[in-house]
């Protein structure tokens, strides 16, 4: 289902902050046999478009009489706000197919994950697949309830595609898969002994201090014995 958006041929004379300030937003749409050519937006319109169709809807650019089908292609955002400040339009041919990376949204409930207490691995979240732009999907719903067990996957193709749309991945690719968590063994590092400070029992002696060693002690015992011997001589 196409988006219809209305625009303006852009004037080269007016600065794009003017026509931002002004509620419009500079664009410009292109493809293999179509000119490039710059448009003007409603900003206001253009992000109701953006936000419903993304970049895999048909969006009906329409001036006057004039229809182009396209799709938004890239868009210019405001660092800050996240506002659209610029688009491109990709011009596609009539039953021309287009390659493109669509969201994958993971659906129900994986028994490895509820009842094993599995970890749901998303392989990937976007799967690239070609269409006619008529045909492509906004998304691919993926269901997780085939992951039963810890050895279980889902690969490419086993996804249900919409009719009209084929993989461009290996179809063996995975998608999702479970793994079962297992506890890490902390190995304790060896003590190493000699590094310990073994702390001697008793006070450590202080040199100068009343009764530090026995051998001061014995040192200030003898002193008053020679001044004795010295008073005997005198005699």
């Amino acid at each position: 289902m196409a988006i219809n958006l209305a625009f303006e041929k852009r004037d080269p004379k007016v600065a794009p902050n003017t026509l931002r300030n002004g509620g419009k937003i500079p664009a410009v749409f292109y493809g293999k046999k179509q000119a490039s050519t710059s448009i003007t937006l409603s900003t206001r319109d253009f992000g109701k478009v953006w936000k419903k169709a993304g970049e895999n809807t048909v969006v009906n650019l329409q001036h006057g009489t004039e229809e182009i089908p396209s799709l938004i292609h890239d868009v210019d955002k405001h660092p800050v706000t996240g506002e659209a400040r610029h688009a491109d339009f990709y011009v596609f041919e009539k039953g021309q197919k287009l390659k493109i990376k669509v969201p994958i949204e993971f659906k129900g409930v994986s028994p490895a994950v509820k009842d094993l207490g599995g970890v749901l691995v998303k392989v990937v979240h976007s799967l690239e697949i070609e269409a006619e732009p008529k045909n492509l999907p906004q998304k691919l719903e993926i269901d997780i309830s085939p992951l039963v067990a810890f050895d279980s996957v889902i690969t490419a193709k086993e996804i249900n595609l919409p009719e009209g749309v084929t993989l461009v991945i290996s179809p063996d690719d995975v998608i999702a898969s479970v793994y079962e968590p297992r506890e890490e063994v902390v190995e304790e590092a060896p003590v190493d002994l000699s590094t310990i400070e073994v702390m001697k029992k008793g006070k450590e002696p202080v040199p100068g201090e009343e009764g530090a060693t026995a051998a001061e002690g014995g040192a200030s015992a003898k002193a008053p014995a020679k001044k004795e011997e010295k008073k005997e001589a005198k005699k």
